[in-house]
């Protein structure tokens, strides 16, 4: 949570003495099944595939079919290698060096730069580069090493094939926050940033619905610098830099406006 973090950030821990910087280490963001909302697919691993704990994953007839977003980040990668190694592919930073990988795609729905949420297409499912026929390779990686894959905090299974129901981009549910600007009200834009105009404030301490977010103008507030918005309300948005909401980002689950 953000308070917690910030204050960790800031305290050391004294070892024999001597001041040790405090370097806690970040939760792994809760990854879904890369697929829209109710479908069923076969996931497979291998000990030899490259990397080792990478996913497959098929189901028929799946060339064209909708690849989504894992989790919420930052595209930072669309690259298509021709007919060599993944192809096309597009990676997605998460923060706190977790990325994820989408490659043998036939095409793309996103470029470098974009805010992805849990359920954006970013591409579709083919058979470019080094593969021999349409699936998607699919990983997890931590500080650019991959990692045993996890959905939902559960780990896949290693090594075997089996089938994963995606719960990705199901939500249509709202989030509860609190206004934090240490006394001063927040003005309320009529779109997600400061250029658009006031259309009221909401006073320190409120309690808040977001019913969604997006991306606009960067604000820095009491919860460092964000580029992020909330939706309180029909034509109401909050600068989220300003908001207590338990993440350091986008909110899992809550829909993107």
């Amino acid at each position: 949570m953000r308070k917690r973090w910030m204050s960790l950030l800031v305290t050391g821990l004294l070892v024999g003495g001597a001041l040790v910087p405090a370097t806690p280490a970040l939760a792994a963001p809760t990854f879904r099944v890369p697929f829209p909302c109710g479908q069923s697919w076969s996931g497979q691993t291998r000990s030899d595939h490259s990397p080792a704990y990478a996913v497959d994953f098929n189901r028929t007839d799946d060339q064209g079919d909708p690849v989504v977003a894992s989790a919420p980040g930052t595209v930072d990668r669309v690259t298509d290698l021709g007919g060599t190694s993944y192809g096309k592919y597009v990676r997605i930073n998460h923060g706190g060096g977790y990325s994820t990988y989408y490659a043998h795609l036939s095409g793309f729905n996103v470029s470098v730069g974009q805010t992805v949420g849990y359920g954006k297409v970013i591409g579709w499912v083919g058979s470019t580069g080094g593969s021999t026929g349409p699936h998607l390779h699919y990983e997890q990686r931590l500080n650019g090493a991959d990692i045993q894959v996890r959905f939902n905090g559960t780990l896949a299974l290693y090594w075997g094939t089996k089938s994963y129901t995606s719960g990705n981009g199901c939500s249509s549910g709202s989030g509860n926050a609190t206004v934090d600007t240490s006394g001063t009200p927040l003005t309320v834009r009529s779109g997600p940033g400061t250029g658009y105009a006031s259309v009221g404030t909401v006073a320190d301490g409120t309690r808040v619905t977001i019913a969604c977010q997006t991306s606009g103008t960067t604000v820095t507030g009491t919860y460092g610098t964000s580029s992020i918005w909330d939706r309180i309300g029909s034509g109401r948005f909050i600068a989220d830099a300003y908001v207590y909401t338990g993440y350091d980002g986008y909110i899992p689950g809550i829909p993107r406006c």
